[in-house]
C-alpha cells in the first residue's frame, strides 16, 4: 500500500470533517445548502469596515 503524504491526509480529514459537521446540522433539524461552505469569506479589512458601518 502506498504511503499518503501529509498534505493528502490533511485534505482528506478536512473534507470529512466538513461533511460530518453538515450531517450533524441536518440531524439537529437545520437545513444546510450543498454549496454553503464554498462561499468566500471577507478579508480582515472588509470585515472591519462592515463593523464600523454597523456601529455608526
Amino acid at each position: 500500500m502506498e504511503k499518503l503524504s501529509l498534505r493528502a491526509k490533511k485534505a482528506w480529514f478536512a473534507k470529512n470533517r466538513k461533511a460530518n459537521f453538515e450531517h450533524s446540522l441536518r440531524l439537529e433539524g437545520f437545513s444546510v445548502p450543498a454549496n454553503d461552505g464554498d462561499a468566500k469569506l471577507p478579508n480582515r479589512a472588509a470585515a472591519r469596515e462592515a463593523v464600523r458601518q454597523v456601529k455608526a
